[in-house]
């Protein structure tokens, strides 16, 4: 799962990128893609393919692999980004990456130009990291199929983080400003701030802490819960400003599990502001103060959960949270942005 390395994808030739499209198109029905189907979709000769093949594999854009019954390659994560940054370019969403600024269990995010000089923060959703094999049986995003790769199901998580940003977005929730989407990759503003869980000393902890109760109550008036709301996935900016990030794994105030969610979601905020800045309130919301005001989950189609993770009492059980249940599901490590950019 190494860095982002864009300095191949300018000496990429059309046909190397047939063939990479070639790959993810056969890896919709195949796992691993022989290389007679590859020739086929991308129209090129059999001798022409296989060099173009052998290049890919140098430069880790796909894998070559041999089983008793099958050979044939398989798109890996480089050659995916690549698609995603090449799509970008031809849409004048982006013109060059610059320097690593987050790293997570499930995301990686870097910095951007636009042709106009913009900096935007790119996030690359990296399911099925070690650490992480069991998402696919605990999020809904495959739905009723069995089999999925990683890169589906991180392309999936990628439309439901866009599709939720621009809803909160457009409904004024202090989220990043959405700019566009492609495959496992999403584009967004680039917020000047810090991770909660960076943020030692508050001006006005009181204040702040009434701001993030509103916030989560309007969310589920909204008809969402976030589901991860805590330290790691707020931020705020040198005048406390909140912005609000992560959000693939929300759930409807429908779920059948809304309120024990609800609960975990304030009772983060409640221990971080006890246990960092020494503030603790008798004031917090419950359920029942919510006053649901229009359906913001059906528009998104929210659950983010499937039966099975209903029925897991080692995660849905409120007896067995604890702080370890405030964990996010995508911890991010930011570090300060540098200026060394990368053309595409």
């Amino acid at each position: 799962m190494g860095k982002l390395n864009v300095v191949v994808l300018r000496y990429l030739s059309r046909d190397d990128f047939r063939v990479l499209t070639a790959v993810e198109m056969g890896m919709k029905n195949h796992e691993i893609v022989p290389v007679s189907l590859l020739a086929s979709i991308a129209s090129l000769k059999h001798g022409g393919c296989n060099k173009v093949l052998r290049e890919l594999v140098k430069h880790k854009l796909v894998a070559y692999e041999r089983s008793k019954t099958v050979q044939g390659y398989r798109l890996n994560n480089g050659g995916y980004d690549y698609l995603a940054l090449k799509t970008f370019c031809s849409r004048e969403v982006l013109i060059s990456v610059g320097n690593q600024i987050g790293v997570g269990k499930e995301s990686d995010i870097y910095i951007v130009a636009s042709p106009n000089d913009e900096q935007y923060a790119l996030k690359l959703h990296r399911l099925g990291r070690t650490s992480f094999r069991n998402l696919k049986n605990k999020r809904d995003y495959h739905q009723h199929r069995k089999n999925m790769s990683w890169l589906y199901l991180s392309r999936l998580s990628a439309m439901k983080e866009f599709a939720y940003m621009k809803a909160l977005y457009d409904r004024g929730f202090p989220v990043p400003k959405p700019v566009d989407y492609n495959r496992h990759a999403v584009v967004m503003e680039l917020i000047n701030g810090y991770p909660l869980c960076q943020v030692h000393k508050l001006q006005d902890p009181s204040s702040l802490y009434n701001e993030f109760m509103e916030l989560i109550v309007k969310l589920a008036n909204h008809g969402l819960i976030h589901g991860d709301f805590n330290e790691f996935n707020l931020m705020l900016d040198d005048q406390d400003h909140i912005t609000m990030i992560d959000f693939p794994q929300m759930v409807s105030t429908s779920h059948v599990n809304a309120e024990w969610y609800f609960d975990r979601d304030v009772k983060c905020i409640r221990d971080f502001f006890a246990r960092r800045y020494q503030y603790e309130s008798e004031l917090f919301p419950t359920f029942k103060d919510i006053r649901r005001s229009c359906s913001l989950d059906v528009n998104v189609s929210a659950s983010g959960f499937t039966k099975d993770l209903e029925r897991d009492g080692a995660l849905l059980d409120p007896k067995n949270t604890d702080t370890h249940s405030c964990l996010p599901f995508s911890s991010v490590k930011l570090t300060a942005p540098h200026t060394h950019t990368v053309s595409l």
